[in-house]
């Protein structure tokens, strides 16, 4: 099998889950005061690796990079050199102990470029927003952090040839976030798709950033050598703008630039001066859509590349096109579409003709290079902390030394032969550790991630430490202490159990927001927690 060890990027499309750990514990309203806490600053530090037992630090794994048997683990940068064996996290006080999350990674050598974001509610909504950047030359050993790509509010033009371009300055962080890296290894510039902020780039490791100028709809290409009178403004919902909002982007190996955006994607054979846009045309030699957001690329073993991009259709006035896969093989000089009607978030490869992409409807896997595809929704039902299978959501896949990686909702999935079998890593926090200490003590159950939310985290845990195989039943409360739903399930052995819970009610709504809580039954015996749910 052909392996990239040397290079891995990969990207959450967007998805940015915003997944607090905070494992909290303790007393019913009416019972002793005590409310502990194991919270994830407090297990791991915020400024020093801290080679830590109890595994990755969140089961919603939004990002993958692999170099060998390196692995990164978005959303909190966990990191392993030895194949998971163990888990450390960076020494960067700009991720941990604040609301910041990796949104996109990319590895080449030694050379690592984290895009952190964060969902600003302030304005009570989610928005998506920068955060910066953090920069390593020693493969992740120590990081620099580097500011967000924003703009001074008199930066209101762009030089493009001859051309004086009006460009609006993009001065807050809200609507750009690093939803794409990319490390151009021949010229050693940084690449990021920063959605309002556009298609940038950095000569300087991110310590400045130079905006991109793209074709605006509906011109197909662009040079610096001809004369325009565009303007440079991104904007959702208005045709002649879309161009101008960066998704995705890739420096391939052969030092071609791809910037995929909500109008498709744009190549530039000369590092990002002039540009030729494609689109999808309804025919199966165009893309599956128009937005693409998610560019990979394939390397085989005669040395010939493949470029992947994943196309998805949110609804924009003037965007077109359906979720899908698209495939070209010749540097755009044609395309095939390879999947449609799926909506994919990334991909990685195992050789010349196994293809990984992970997808809403699980890891889809082609063994002939793209003409037929398997899905992947259950993961061998592993039995893994208690015999519940993962969320067929998958959001990241890599590929490491003949290892493949599997990001999902519910954890991060192991195959050593190519998806036959699997190995789930989950968030390990000890109920009974073998030295408590004031951050992990030592408790009868927890439940995680808490505070929860049922739209970004997808389910939460709660485990119990069973003496012997038999009945686990969870009760769930509001505060005023009517029961809203009830988990059964058999514990297969003793040892740690985890029930999964939707943060659904018994009749199948939504739970409002608010403190719920549990009681946990087994070994005849009950243990009590509360679960803070945060929509």
């Amino acid at each position: 099998m052909m392996q990239c060890a040397a290079r891995s990027r990969k990207t959450d499309a967007g998805l940015a889950l915003m997944v607090v750990l905070s494992l909290t514990l303790g007393a019913w309203p009416f019972g002793p005061a005590s409310v502990r806490a194991q919270s994830a600053r407090s297990l791991w530090g915020t400024t020093q690796i801290d080679e830590s037992p109890y595994g990755i630090l969140s089961n919603a794994v939004t990002n993958l990079a692999v170099r060998g048997d390196t692995i990164w683990v978005g959303p909190y940068l966990n990191r392993s050199t030895d194949a998971g064996a163990t888990w450390e996290l960076p020494a960067s006080d700009s991720l941990f102990g604040t609301a910041n999350r990796v949104f996109s990674v990319d590895v080449s050598d030694n050379t690592v470029i984290v895009g952190l974001g964060y969902n600003d509610t302030s304005a009570g909504s989610n928005t998506q927003s920068a955060a910066g950047f953090l920069v390593s030359r020693n493969g992740g050993d120590s990081y620099a952090y580097r500011f967000p790509q924003l703009d001074d509010p008199t930066d209101d033009s762009i030089t493009y040839g001859n051309n004086t371009l009006y460009a609006l300055p993009v001065i807050v962080p809200q609507q750009s976030p690093p939803f794409d890296v990319s490390y151009d290894q021949k010229t050693g510039t940084v690449w990021v798709a920063g959605w309002a902020s556009g298609i940038r780039r950095s000569d300087d490791d991110g310590r400045t950033w130079q905006r991109v100028v793209l074709p605006p709809e509906p011109l197909r290409e662009i040079s610096p050598d001809e004369a325009y009178d565009f303007s440079i403004e991104p904007r959702r919902g208005e045709t002649g703008y879309l161009n101008h909002m960066g998704f995705s982007v890739l420096a391939d190996r052969n030092g071609v630039i791809w910037a995929g955006t909500p109008a498709g994607v744009n190549r530039s054979l000369d590092g990002g001066m002039r540009w030729e846009r494609f689109t999808t045309g309804a025919t199966p030699n165009s893309l599956t859509g128009n937005w693409v957001v998610s560019i990979e690329e394939q390397v085989l073993s005669n040395g010939d590349h493949h470029i992947w991009m994943a196309t998805w259709n949110a609804g924009e006035v003037g965007e077109q096109g359906v979720f899908g896969v698209t495939r070209t093989r010749d540097g755009g000089e044609t395309f095939e579409q390879m999947i449609l009607e799926e909506r994919v978030f990334d991909f990685a490869f195992g050789g010349d003709e196994v293809i990984y992409a992970a997808a809403e409807s699980g890891l889809l896997i082609s063994r002939d290079g793209g003409n037929s595809w398997l899905s992947e929704r259950t993961f061998g039902q592993t039995t893994t902390q208690g015999g519940i299978p993962v969320s067929t959501e998958v959001y990241a896949v890599a590929v490491g030394n003949d290892v493949l990686w599997v990001g999902t909702a519910d954890g991060l999935m192991r195959s050593d032969d190519q998806g036959a079998t699997w190995t789930a890593y989950r968030t390990q926090v000890p109920l009974d550790p073998v030295a408590p200490t004031a951050s992990v003590p030592r408790v009868s159950t927890y439940a995680y991630p808490n505070p929860y939310s049922p739209a970004t985290d997808g389910a939460i845990r709660i485990r119990v430490d069973v003496a012997s195989a038999g009945p686990v039943s969870v009760d769930i409360f509001d505060f005023s202490m009517n029961r809203v739903a009830r988990l059964t399930q058999n514990a297969p052995s003793a040892g740690p159990f985890e029930l999964r819970w939707d943060g659904r009610m018994t009749s199948g709504l939504r739970l409002a927001n608010g403190t719920y809580f549990y009681q946990a039954s087994f070994d005849s015996r009950t243990a009590r927690g509360k679960i803070l749910v945060i929509e």
